[in-house]
């Protein structure tokens, strides 16, 4: 096997962790050409694992990424959300299930209270199965300091994640109902479908219209999207596609991308929107009709 055949085998699972550490596809992209180009300085031969030293290459470029960008994170204009990904559903229920759980936009925000090395540690363990040896050689601690790092990570996410996970039924049935009260005016129906302390968060990186903090509140948060709808969205277009390996909508205005929204169910409930305006953030958003 070619050094390039090697990595390519790889590459799928290093933008996944990358894309997951930082939020961004561009970012990701980024760390991958980077993982490449020293890769191509490395001696292979000498390589026991290609898998794990691609992996080892990729996490620590992003921990220094994430290190570096946190000035401009402090400084970004509104709420910061991670960059949408259109997905594709897989034939598996339970595969299907898993991928939703680590890519959601939800899980993704929580991941953002982390430090770069406890969301490395989370993500290595929990979502991509490296042993404690591996990860350890990654993140440069001991196997024993990864375990404790991994238990508070765990502590946190467990305690911002839902207790039971919601099926792609479910998820697909409320966004297409959010959708038709928010596009049909219905304040009424849109009230039932929030949870009463509903959280709706808008990203437009100071470049377009969007609320500049969250909005708290079922009448707050529904008077909201009714207005937005309302004043700027009565000529849209919207497509209700997986986002994420969730159900989301892709709103088109003027034949451009306007917005992506998901939303965060909990017990049959909207507990958080999310709508990413940011036009930087939208460029990989291409929606065919």
């Amino acid at each position: 096997m070619s050094d390039l055949e090697a990595f390519n085998q790889h590459r799928s699972l290093l933008f996944a962790i990358a894309y997951r550490m930082l939020g961004t596809v561009t970012d990701a992209e980024d760390m991958v050409q980077e993982t490449f180009l020293r890769w191509q300085q490395t001696t292979v031969a000498t390589v026991k694992s290609a898998k794990t030293y691609l992996s080892t290459i990729i996490t620590r470029l992003c921990i220094d990424h994430l290190r570096s960008a946190r000035v401009k994170r402090e400084q970004y204009v509104g709420s910061w959300l991670p960059e949408p990904i259109l997905t594709q559903q897989t034939d598996d229920p339970a595969a299907q299930m898993e991928l939703a759980d680590s890519l959601s936009m939800a899980f993704l925000v929580v991941l953002e209270r982390l430090s770069p090395i406890e969301r490395a540690v989370f993500l290595l363990r929990d979502v991509f199965e490296y042993d404690y040896d591996e990860i350890a050689q990654m993140v440069g601690k001991s196997p024993a300091n990864c375990r404790q790092i991994l238990r508070r990570s765990r502590q946190h996410i467990t305690s911002q994640r839902p207790r039971f996970p919601v099926s792609q039924q479910q998820q697909e049935q409320i966004t297409a109902q959010f959708l038709e009260a928010s596009t049909q005016g219905n304040l009424q129906d849109l009230l039932t479908l929030l949870a009463e302390d509903v959280t709706y968060w808008s990203d437009g990186g100071g470049q377009v219209a969007a609320a500049l903090k969250p909005l708290q509140g079922a009448m707050k948060v529904a008077r909201f999207v009714l207005a937005i709808h309302r004043k700027w969205l009565s000529a849209a277009v919207f497509h209700i596609t997986e986002v994420n390996s969730q159900s989301g909508i892709v709103t088109i205005v003027n034949f451009n991308v306007h917005s992506v929204t998901t939303i965060d169910i909990v017990d049959g409930s909207i507990q958080s929107i999310y709508t990413v305006r940011n036009p930087q953030k939208l460029k990989q958003i291409l929606i065919n009709g």
